[in-house]
């Protein structure tokens, strides 16, 4: 069962820019639509996880295959938990635009988690 979004909880703020409130997902929204990979990297701790659609996921061959070599691209629609929790719209050469979520989990000033899929 993949994660989605609880509609309870769909409290957000809207931006107008391509970020996030948080500085350490902003900076890693930004590696992704510059295509900086060892940008991305710099943003996460050594052990940092992911799942796609609930999955677990090799982090690396994950952001190889649907960022970096599929030209990633993602728009911040809403936010919250001050930038941890995002609604974007994502697109990458492989699968088109999708509407997407993407949740963080932050130790120190590194990414030590993400969770993302379909909204």
């Amino acid at each position: 069962m993949g994660l989605r979004w609880p509609l309870a909880q769909r409290t957000w703020r809207t931006h107008d820019f391509p970020g996030t409130s948080n500085p350490v997902v902003r900076r890693l929204v930004a590696a992704i639509n510059d295509g900086d990979r060892d940008a991305f990297l710099a943003t996460l701790t050594p052990d940092a996880t992911l799942t796609d659609d609930g999955n677990p996921r090799s982090l690396r061959d994950w952001i190889d295959r649907e960022i970096f070599s599929a030209h990633g691209h993602m728009n911040v629609e809403r936010e919250q938990e001050d930038g941890l929790h995002l609604l974007a719209r994502y697109r990458n050469d492989t699968w088109g635009e999708m509407r997407t979520f993407w949740r963080f989990g932050v130790t120190g000033d590194k990414i030590s988690r993400i969770d993302t899929g379909q909204a």
